[in-house]
């Protein structure tokens, strides 16, 4: 066996038996993400507010996957019901070994059109229910002594992103709160990473701001405007494999396609030059129709 084969195979036994929790499962990354789990052995609770969506792909990976899966209802801006919810899964599987806080929404526009509605939407989902997430995982896996928490950020994260301000805003906290975390975290002997996509394959891409929000005229087309910068999106598939790849190397920063990684290899060399170029790009973005 050679040693690129024999590190794959180490990095896919690294799920074998563990439990795991993934919010914002029912589409996108989040499913993406437990079906790799199931798929290297793992016990997966798929969690998203679509129950529905969560039940169906729980469904699926009883069948497919050689883990297990289970499905439940979890509005992540609740923080006792992320808490109750992962207390109770970390109860039934003897404590939780990954904690993948996935869920997010897309809140774009003009920051002169947006109203205080929007930013305090974007916040709760993108932000807070990380922290709840965390707050909810981090003590059960301090007290055993290990644990890995995986919270998931954006390129939006480490880059800027015009006309996705409230995104991107929420997503370089998550960047931040991460990256801190893990230097206090090592000491309890628990990892932390935190997962910075580029263009991904996901509904994500089509939807709008939250149809309950004021409209907001430059609300950019997401798909249009996000393939022009950086290609076509990555499967969603795609990404899950690298991501557990890094995740089983405790990977502090996962960013990913390659295309996304040099990027932000640039934007760190030659921070102006990408800010500089900011301005014609929103000039010429598409908007949603």
């Amino acid at each position: 066996m050679g040693r690129a084969t024999e590190r794959t195979a180490l990095q896919r036994a690294h799920f074998v038996g563990a439990s795991a929790v993934v919010t914002g499962g029912a589409s996108g990354i989040g499913a993406a993400l437990a079906t790799e789990l199931a798929a290297r052995g793992a016990t997966v609770l798929v969690a998203d507010i679509d129950g529905e969506g969560a039940r169906r792909v729980a469904d699926r990976l009883r069948h497919t996957g050689t883990g297990d899966a289970e499905a439940t209802v979890l509005d992540v801006t609740d923080a006792g019901a992320v808490a109750d919810t992962v207390g109770r899964f970390a109860d039934d599987h003897g404590g939780l070994d990954f904690m993948f806080n996935n869920a997010g929404i897309g809140v774009g526009g003009e920051v002169s059109e947006l109203s205080p509605a929007h930013w305090q939407r974007v916040i709760e989902v993108n932000l807070a229910s990380v922290v709840h997430g965390v707050a909810a995982a981090y003590p059960a896996m301090i007290e055993r002594g290990r644990g890995h928490i995986v919270n998931t950020a954006s390129l939006s994260g480490l880059l800027p992103s015009p006309l996705l301000v409230p995104y991107s805003t929420t997503k370089h906290a998550v960047v931040g709160l991460s990256v801190g975390l893990r230097v206090e975290a090592a000491g309890h002997g628990v990892r932390v990473s935190v997962l910075c996509p580029g263009v991904i394959e996901t509904p994500l891409l089509d939807h709008g701001n939250p149809a309950d929000l004021p409209t907001v005229e430059s609300m950019p087309d997401i798909r249009a405007m996000l393939t022009e910068l950086m290609g076509t999106p990555y499967p969603a598939a795609s990404l899950a494999r690298d991501t557990l790849d890094a995740v089983a190397l405790n990977r502090p920063i996962i960013v990913a396609p390659r295309r996304a990684r040099l990027v932000w290899a640039a934007y760190r060399a030659w921070p102006a030059l990408l800010i500089d170029q900011s301005p014609r790009r929103l000039r010429s973005a598409p908007r949603r129709r």
